[in-house]
């Protein structure tokens, strides 16, 4: 996993169970329980995907099991109330589908979980046929990259672009993901920029700098 900005397909698991449309309530739970699985996506014709059914989908028949709901919740929870009378993959997903594309970035793919408040996300070419599915685990892959690896490529994108020899020598520095830069710098005005720039490095834990300005040249008299 070399490189950044990492993409979906490079963490996603392409290995993927879905249902179809016509899937029964007792059929999907055996799927989830069989796959441990906490969210299905539900596919019509070629694989397009229609929906997502999640366990708090199903959980919504045993909430209404024995209730007698007033006008209130009526109103205000319609749609729940549909999906706990409901029998099949149809009646109980929640549609359209929150997906993500296979070349969206990690970050973009991060942002729609945390606003969606969703998992897990089916991960769909420009068809919005399914490639595959992304966790919040597959995010936090990069995290795994070596301490060499993110060194070398803090070098490489950030040092060698702003601080290129023979200005000034720049070490790099990763323990734990921590990058730390060292050395002797001719524009400190750069720092700021170099910071946002490892951290836009996927992998980066936190940077740390310990740079200061080269000395100024004396003029000859």
């Amino acid at each position: 996993m070399n490189g950044s900005p990492h993409i979906v397909s490079d963490v996603m698991t392409h290995t993927v169970v879905a249902v179809g449309r016509d899937a029964a309530f007792k059929d999907i739970v055996e799927v989830m329980q069989q796959w441990k699985v906490s969210a299905l996506p539900v596919l019509e014709g070629e694989g397009r995907v229609i929906g997502v059914v999640s366990e708090a989908d199903l959980l919504l028949k045993e909430e209404f099991r024995d209730s007698d709901p007033d006008r209130f919740t009526q109103l205000s929870r319609l749609s729940d109330l549909v999906k706990a009378g409901g029998m099949t993959a149809r009646d109980l997903m929640s549609s359209p589908a929150v997906t993500v594309h296979t070349h969206a970035t990690l970050a973009q793919a991060a942002r729609i979980m945390a606003q969606r408040k969703v998992k897990r996300l089916p991960v769909v070419d420009e068809e919005g046929l399914l490639e595959g599915v992304v966790s919040r685990a597959d995010l936090l892959k990069v995290f795994l990259r070596t301490d060499e690896d993110l060194a070398e490529e803090v070098r490489r994108v950030v040092v060698n672009l702003l601080f290129p020899a023979p200005a000034g020598p720049v070490g790099v520095r990763v323990r734990d993901g921590v990058v730390t830069l060292t050395g002797h710098v001719r524009d400190t005005s750069l720092v700021p920029v170099a910071a946002r720039l490892v951290r836009a490095v996927e992998g980066v834990v936190d940077v740390d700098f310990h740079l200061t300005a080269l000395p100024a040249r004396s003029e000859p008299r």
